[in-house]
């Protein structure tokens, strides 16, 4: 191999190497979110590992997390993408397409904070939380991380922040209610907190 293809090679593995990796298995999406290399001391040496953190969803309101470790990279890959698809949670989603309400979420350091928005947004989200809500399947969100850049908090307190999510139908078979008594359309411009 010539030494100019050697180094567009490695350019391209160190620009992908942050980009979450995505593979589409039967409906389920797969995305990569980090990988990270764990180094023992040993008697002869050192021992490498690696440990992989997996989310998956199936792009209609369902999602989940895993984190694998193994000695190869695709052995690491495959244990978080099991225990990822074990801890799915479905998440209510307004026109199949972004939240019911505003959200917060938080894990150890890391803090987030999602809100729903009009239809044309797009994912306005970084890194790990972007993965989240992708594989989630929500198409309009503004999302922001408050504390810690840890993937692993970071994917964990958006989670925190999803499983708060509720549906008006949720809510009002909670409150023995109607669905239109809990979203009522209001003419007069006044919030519902204030008339009750």
């Amino acid at each position: 191999m010539a030494r100019g293809e050697q180094q567009r090679g490695d350019r391209r593995d160190r620009r992908d190497r942050n980009a979450p990796e995505e593979r589409v298995d039967s409906e389920i999406v797969e995305k990569l979110v980090h990988i990270n290399r764990v180094a023992a001391t040993v008697k002869g040496g050192r021992r490498f590992s690696f440990a992989a953190l997996m989310v998956v969803g199936d792009q209609k309101g369902r999602v989940g997390f895993g984190h694998g470790k193994a000695r190869e990279v695709p052995e690491a890959i495959r244990k978080a993408t099991e225990e990822a698809k074990k801890s799915m949670i479905r998440v209510p989603l307004r026109e199949s397409r972004t939240l019911h309400h505003d959200g917060a979420g938080r894990w150890g350091a890391g803090k987030i904070m999602m809100r729903s928005a009009p239809a044309g947004t797009g994912i306005i989200a970084g890194g790990p939380m972007r993965a989240v809500l992708e594989t989630l399947g929500v198409q309009d969100v503004v999302a922001k991380s408050m504390g810690s850049s840890n993937p692993y908090n970071m994917v964990r307190a958006t989670f925190e922040a999803l499983k708060v999510q509720a549906s008006p139908r949720q809510v009002a078979s909670k409150r023995g209610k109607k669905v239109s008594d809990i979203v009522g359309r209001r003419t007069d411009g006044a919030s519902e907190a204030a008339e009750a």
